[in-house]
């Protein structure tokens, strides 16, 4: 085997892809910063009883386990920073009031998600603790919304939907946990026949409750007007006081998030998304965008994630993958001008450049007998010798016409 062979959906990042990268990196967390999120870098490994202990079956099978040398005991690769900064503020911080905090690193998958994915996205992303409300909510879906309008992404749609609209239809009707975990995967797959073969099985339901289900897979479309997807759900769903308290959540979210933001992405419903079954427990939203099979941006309420470190507090937060953001960019950025200068042993060229590179120049110096081959960086001025001071000038001019 070659040994500059890398394993299937793993590859370098080179140049250009870095910097994209690494300028939309910053890009975002000095926006979280002026919202007032608090950075935090969680451990790229951790004993598996800290990192999945309330995680369901999915991240699960997507964590890469080692046994720990020192300790004997199992650890796993993070697949997922959320539960990590979970832990961190409920176990490490323990504050009473509202934490904000971010986080920006690589996680491993033991699969790749979707087609032309990578297994080692770059996580970005921010979560609220400590507060219940729909406030909340509107808050880190506007700081998402504002992610992907800052990360340059165009025509983008934002899907949305709540995770307690299946537990409110079936209100009232007991369903053991293990046929409710497949009803939510043949909704989540838009699988008719097989739920409606589901519904057909499961004792105790009513015909109301079965057919409502089954009509959450037609509860999709954008909003607006007569035909507005949340009109149509309070029309055709059980008018009980859980099935309207989900509708109307979603119609505060709605109403609120267009004042709060300066541009409004395309809103889209999709009643039969109710995400993670074991992780997320109200508002769940995801972004699209055309070219691309999988959702862009994904985030909402799991409240429950903190209960296994010792404290379960009202949590909401959003991820993304800035690889993925950055190879969705529509126009390249154009290479940063730069500064030749030659490579000569000179105090005063030396002093030249740092003076330069201090004031955020990029300088470089031509090294002895090679041939200059950089791709991010365009040289569109020299530093030439000119009455015995070092001046920059434009490239091609020489130093006759300086004199």
């Amino acid at each position: 085997m070659s040994a500059w062979l890398l394993p299937e959906s793993v590859a370098d990042v080179l140049p250009s892809e870095a910097r994209r990268i690494e300028e939309l990196r910053r890009s975002l967390l000095d926006r979280f910063r002026v919202y007032g999120y608090e950075l935090v870098m969680p451990p790229m490994l951790e004993y598996t009883e800290s990192l999945l202990g309330n995680a369901d079956a999915s991240l699960d099978l997507q964590t890469f386990k080692l046994l720990d040398q020192a300790s004997g005991r199992m650890l796993g690769l993070r697949a997922d920073t959320t539960p990590q900064v979970a832990r961190i503020d409920a176990h490490i911080l323990n504050r009473k009031g509202v934490t904000r905090l971010c986080y920006c690193g690589p996680v491993l998958h033991t699969q790749a998600l979707g087609l032309h994915t990578t297994r080692e996205p770059m996580q970005c992303g921010a979560e609220l603790y400590g507060c219940g409300g729909v406030e909340a909510d509107l808050e880190i879906l506007s700081l998402a919304v504002d992610t992907l309008n800052l990360s340059g992404l165009k025509n983008y749609r934002l899907a949305l939907s709540h995770a307690g609209l299946l537990a409110a239809v079936l209100e009232g009707s007991p369903v053991p946990e293990p046929m409710l975990r497949q009803v939510h995967q043949a909704l989540a797959q838009k699988d008719r026949p097989r739920l409606q073969a589901l519904l057909a099985g499961i004792d105790g339901l009513s015909a109301t409750q079965r057919e409502a289900v089954i009509r959450l897979l037609g509860l999709y479309g954008t909003l607006g007007g007569t035909q507005c997807v949340l009109t149509r759900a309070r029309a055709c769903l059980p008018a009980t006081k859980a099935v309207q308290a989900v509708l109307g959540e979603l119609q505060t979210v709605v109403d609120r998030l267009q004042e709060t933001v300066s541009v409004v992405p395309v809103l889209v419903v999709d009643l039969a998304d109710l995400a993670s079954f074991d992780y997320h427990s109200g508002l769940i939203f995801s972004a699209y965008v055309d070219g691309c099979a999988n959702s862009i941006l994904r985030g909402g309420r799991y409240d429950d994630v903190g209960a296994v470190y010792g404290r379960a507090r009202p949590a909401t937060g959003f991820s993304v993958d800035l690889r993925e953001l950055v190879a969705l960019q529509a126009a390249l950025p154009s290479p940063k001008r730069a500064i030749r200068a030659p490579w000569v042993f000179d105090p005063a060229l030396m002093a030249s450049i740092r003076e330069l590179r201090s004031q955020g120049e990029v300088v470089l110096q031509s090294l002895p007998n090679t041939d200059a081959e950089e791709e991010e960086f365009v040289c569109d001025r020299q530093l030439v010798l000119a009455n015995a001071v070092w001046t920059v000038v434009p490239m091609g001019m020489n130093q006759e016409k300086l004199k």
